[in-house]
């Protein structure tokens, strides 16, 4: 599923054009992505919890040559699902 065919089910659960409901997806996506981005942990009850997790710097190895090189630190989107969803997926 992409975010085409989210917003076609909710524009049909819903009644809203698709144009409406693509633009409620996208509101919803950017909103996380820029929470996100400030370091801040988006809850969605019943749905799960999106964090920033962040990886510090190391050594690693080019697999093809063996030679040592840098990985610099990142941050990186983490998620935890809820528990209702893990029953539902295991159920």
């Amino acid at each position: 599923m992409n975010n085409n065919d989210l917003a076609e089910l909710i524009a049909g659960a819903h009644g809203l054009s698709k144009a409406e409901s693509r633009k409620i997806v996208d509101a919803v996506f950017e909103i996380v992505t820029s929470s996100a981005a400030k370091g801040d942990e988006v809850s969605i009850s019943g749905f799960g919890k999106f964090k920033v997790k962040e990886s510090a710097a190391r050594e690693g190895r080019n697999p093809a040559t063996g030679e040592t090189i840098a990985i610099a630190a990142s941050k990186k989107l983490g998620f935890s699902v809820a528990k209702a969803v893990k029953d539902k997926l295991n159920g």
